[in-house]
């Protein structure tokens, strides 16, 4: 994930040059993917485990792999209401903005985007990540279980 956020940096920032419009939309696309990899590391590592012989690879790719983009936004909407922590919240909130602008960079021709303000929004990813990280081990479990699993009544 930091290396998606050091590219992002690079086609943003990397030049002292007015950057082209297509690596600012690549920039804020893989910002966004840094997001996305990070909530799909932390749904594997939560349930199958971290790197080690005790755990199977193959069973961890397919937790990884489990997540899609639209039901991760859709949960990510309704964490305020399940008394997640401050971090979690956060980088929820950041993740649906994230694929807004994701969508808009990727899709939308139309919209001239500024260097600063995606650069901004790629501190806010990388902010946002390391929060998630640096949360408790039982609040990225619930999160991840949250992402991953409908909630039936």
């Amino acid at each position: 994930m930091l290396e998606l956020i050091g590219t992002a940096k690079e086609l943003a920032g990397g030049t002292p040059h007015k950057p082209r419009q297509a690596d600012l939309r690549c920039a804020v696309s893989a910002a966004y993917y840094a997001l996305f990899h990070c909530v799909m590391r932390t749904c594997a590592d939560s349930f199958i485990g971290t790197t080690g012989a005790q755990r199977s690879d193959s069973a961890w790719r397919q937790v990884y792999r489990a997540l899609d983009h639209g039901s991760c936004k859709k949960r990510c909407a309704q964490v305020d209401k399940f008394g997640f922590p401050q971090p979690i919240f956060d980088f929820a909130n950041v993740f649906i903005e994230m694929q807004d602008k994701r969508h808009r960079a990727d899709y939308d021709p139309s919209p001239s985007l500024i260097r600063g303000e995606v650069m901004a929004d790629i501190e806010d990813c990388e902010n946002a990540i390391e929060r998630l990280e640096g949360s408790k081990p039982r609040d990225k479990r619930a999160f991840a279980a949250f992402v991953l699993f409908a909630r039936r009544a």
